[in-house]
């Protein structure tokens, strides 16, 4: 099947060059090899132009935040695809920058031989910037491909402002898109021409060598990178998150709408960061849970109005499942995709909250910390701190606590502009899934967004949803965590 017109975006003005030697794509969000949109439509252009198909999969230096953990993880991403690719006729060329602009002019030295540049639509933090400026120094066309959801983001230009509205829509909208999925195995039997760089590219600009695709802790120490933040707990690859899908579909799926909300059981699909990062796809966990639950598009009937339970007609623990995987996440692609100016920013926030951090912007806080306090986990709050800590050492942290740990910033915090800088640059910094449309989408509905106004108004908080650290103790079990992150 053709991908979809719906996700293909060209970013310039520029045709494609037949007479040229190969197809380029430029993977840079989706570092995968299944269920990839924007690998199928680079595909399809190289069998159709008869042409080799070149990847280019790069990792520099200095892109915001850069430290050993996200660099760790990203490379054991890249050294999987290299397996992967390996076995194909595709020439996969991974790069990692080794001097700050080592990188420089890589791009357009392979664009200059492509009939066509193919890269990943991805509408969130530094990505879409540095795409257009790519646009503008390509002669070649440059087309961008959607492939972060089941539903493309740009099949509307509406901005969604609650879940039950999206939900709403894409009980109409989705089943047409369900028939449109990505190839689960593109590389298998893949029949294309096969090619080498020229010495001209690769004396200038060399393979990654073996101990950086490794990401030898050598390696990772020689870089010009943050060497504050360690590797996290979880290593990096679609390897890895395949094998998390397949123990999550198959042992914790059941009794997910309970376990997902307790923090000392391992309820979650913890899939995030390998969605971040492209190492898995949102279409091959929505498959494999079907698959799971014996189902076809054909069961959909019409909207019941963006009720939660019972569209799918699938178990109630699946979905649970899926209106996590599918509304919320692609709630905040959305908003993303259709506001890009300013998706991150409390302009986005609904007229209640806006109004009512205004009303109590001066009111007195009792416990006001700095970030660095925040940081170090130095506050009055141990569950607060407990959830920080989690964070810093492993480089993601429990759904659940998560909205406590926003609320308890924006409590604690000179203004609410402040909080949602804090909750950025914290989770920036530490979080494997940070950067990321639903992260941006989780400190602004700290705020209120996707909210109600909710009573009794409340200092500092006014009327936006309020919580404790002791309601949130009486509610879910967190002795054992509070031992396991304990200072």
């Amino acid at each position: 099947m053709a991908v979809p017109s719906i996700r293909i975006r060209a970013l310039n003005d520029a045709s494609l060059e037949p007479s040229r030697r190969w197809v380029l794509y430029w993977m840079t969000s989706f570092r995968r090899t299944r269920f990839n949109f924007a690998l199928d439509r680079a595909i399809e252009h190289a069998k159709q132009l008869a042409k080799p198909l070149v990847v280019l999969e790069a990792l520099r230096v200095g892109y915001p935040d850069a430290n050993d953990r996200l660099h760790t993880f990203i490379l054991e991403g890249m050294a999987e695809n290299a397996r992967r690719f390996a076995n194909s006729p595709v020439l996969h060329f991974p790069y990692v920058e080794e001097v700050k602009g080592d990188g420089s002019g890589l791009l357009e030295a392979l664009a200059a031989q492509a009939c066509v540049v193919v890269g990943d639509d991805w509408p969130c933090y530094f990505v879409p910037r540095m795409q257009a400026a790519a646009a503008e120094r390509l002669d070649v066309r440059f087309e961008v491909v959607d492939s972060n959801g089941v539903w493309p983001m740009h099949a509307t230009d509406r901005v969604f402002t609650t879940a039950h509205s999206f939900r709403a829509h894409l009980q109409k909208t989705l089943p047409e898109h369900l028939h449109a999925m990505p190839n689960d195995a593109p590389l298998s039997r893949l029949d294309l021409p096969t090619v080498k760089l020229p010495s001209s590219i690769t004396s200038r600009w060399s393979r990654a060598a073996k101990d950086l695709l490794d990401a030898t802790p050598a390696a990772i120490a020689a870089l010009p990178i943050d060497h504050s933040v360690p590797r996290g707990k979880m290593r990096g690859g679609s390897h890895v998150a395949e094998a998390r899908l397949s123990l999550f579909v198959s042992k914790k799926l059941a009794d997910y709408p309970v376990a997902r909300n307790e923090p000392e059981e391992d309820g979650t699909s913890a899939l995030s960061p390998y969605l971040h990062f492209g190492h898995i796809s949102a279409h091959h966990v929505f498959a494999e849970v079907a698959k799971r639950e014996k189902w076809t598009p054909d069961v959909l009937g019409r909207s019941i109005g963006g009720s939660k339970e019972g569209w799918w007609k699938m178990s109630a623990a699946a979905e649970s499942f899926l209106d996590e995987l599918i509304t919320w996440r692609e709630l905040a692609f959305n908003m993303a995709a259709l506001r890009p100016d300013d998706y991150g920013s409390m302009a986005t926030l609904p007229a209640f909250a806006k109004a009512t951090h205004a009303k109590h912007a001066k009111d007195p806080r009792e416990h006001l910390y700095t970030l660095e306090q925040l940081e170090r986990s130095e506050t009055h709050d141990e569950l607060w701190n407990a959830t920080q800590r989690q964070m810093v050492r492993d480089g993601w942290f429990h759904n659940y606590l998560r909205m406590l740990w926003g609320k308890k910033i924006l409590e604690w915090s000179p203004s609410a502009k402040d909080a949602l800088e804090r909750m950025e640059r914290l989770m920036n910094k530490y979080s494997l899934d940070g950067r990321d449309p639903c992260s941006y989408s989780g400190y602004l509905w700290v705020l209120g967004r996707y909210d109600r106004a909710w009573g009794p108004e409340r200092p500092v908080f006014g009327s936006v949803r309020y919580m404790s650290s002791d309601n949130t103790a009486k509610k879910i079990s967190v002795k054992n965590f509070l031992r396991t992150y304990a200072r």
